[in-house]
């Protein structure tokens, strides 16, 4: 990926923040405790993209599709 495609990316979250990037990956020098509570509001996003996701799978299949490739691409 290119610096410019990766500056772009970080113009909107998907799960995670700049912020949460860092503290999770431990490149931000800050307490255990500001680390928990970025893996907190990742998990609250996790669980509303499930809840966004049957929406789309029920309303907008097409979609929901290529939510399931992008998120299951890997497996």
């Amino acid at each position: 990926m290119s610096g410019e495609e990766d500056r772009s990316m970080d113009q909107y979250r998907a799960i995670l923040t700049t912020t949460d990037r860092q503290r999770i990956s431990g490149e931000a020098d800050v307490p255990n405790s500001k680390r928990y509570e970025a893996v907190s509001r990742v998990r609250q996003r996790i669980e509303q993209l499930e809840h966004d996701a049957e929406l789309l799978k029920e309303h907008h299949p097409e979609l929901y599709e290529e939510l399931q490739e992008s998120v299951c691409q890997n497996e």
